[in-house]
């Protein structure tokens, strides 16, 4: 049974801040990082990749930080090094707005990192089709984020995808990855050529009304955190713990995993 909403309104960066406490996450890596605000709640090794950063925040001494793109930085002959090799336990996607390059941005990390390890995406809950639109012309602007989600359920079924309601434009969150898949990568032209779409782009009603969207705090509430910490700490192979984030995951948030998503694309 899916739990009841609250009333109370959760900013995505008191959001992210729980998530990181209840994960404690050994290596942590951001893409759009910008005034540092969201790269400031990482305690421990991290990393922040963004072209043109412009901090106003302190951040940790265990802080990174890489002034080029993300293509760039994966480009690297090990994109691991600053984490002594170790993979990317929590990763941000906060880039370029544009559905393909956080396609692109989200291939990449999951490369790099385990199957316990947890993506979260910004703005998959535009407020208008104004602020959806891929060339900007609001203050806020969300771009066309919103369609990844889309793209993963339908390239990607073995994935876990949550819709979480933060303010102020929502968060996409990835369990269960698969570092040895390579189906976003080698359809990602394919990929492109569905997504992208010229303006105005035509925002589904059902993504502006927030519809499926899960209360933040009954997401931060549930088990999901402490078995993937769990797997990790014990070097839990994805074979023996998918199913049972799954189990965790319909039985605490409501969210069912389409029988389609219980063959896995590659075994691992």
């Amino acid at each position: 049974m899916r739990p009841k909403a609250s009333l109370r309104r959760v900013d995505y960066l008191e959001f992210l801040a729980a998530l990181h406490a209840r994960l404690e996450p050994p290596t942590y890596l951001e893409i759009g990082i910008r005034h540092g605000d969201s790269l400031a709640l990482a305690c421990g090794p991290a990393v922040g990749i963004d072209p043109a950063f412009d901090l106003h925040v302190e951040l940790g001494p265990d802080v990174a930080l890489f002034r080029e793109t993300s293509d760039e930085y994966f480009d690297r002959d090990d994109p691991l090094a600053p984490f002594g090799g170790e993979p990317i336990a929590f990763s941000f996607i906060d880039g370029m707005h544009l559905a393909e390059f956080v396609v692109r941005d989200f291939a990449s990390v999951e490369r790099n990192a385990e199957w316990n390890s947890v993506v979260v995406f910004d703005d998959i809950l535009p407020r208008s089709a104004e602020e959806a639109a891929r060339g900007r012309r609001t203050l806020a602007w969300t771009g066309d984020v919103y369609k990844v989600l889309e793209v993963l359920a339908r390239r990607r079924p073995d994935l876990t995808c949550l819709t979480v309601d933060t303010e102020p434009t929502g968060l996409g969150i990835v369990l269960g990855l698969d570092p040895l898949c390579n189906e976003l990568r080698e359809h990602y032209d394919a990929i492109v050529r569905e997504a992208v779409v010229p303006d105005p782009q035509h925002v589904p009603d059902g993504v502006l009304a927030r519809a499926g969207a899960l209360d933040p705090d009954a997401v931060l509430a549930s088990g999901v955190w402490d078995l993937l910490r769990a797997a990790r700490e014990r070097g839990v192979s994805r074979r023996r713990g998918i199913h049972g984030l799954r189990r965790v995951v319909k039985r605490e948030l409501g969210v069912s995993v389409p029988r389609a998503r219980l063959v896995d694309l590659v075994s691992a």
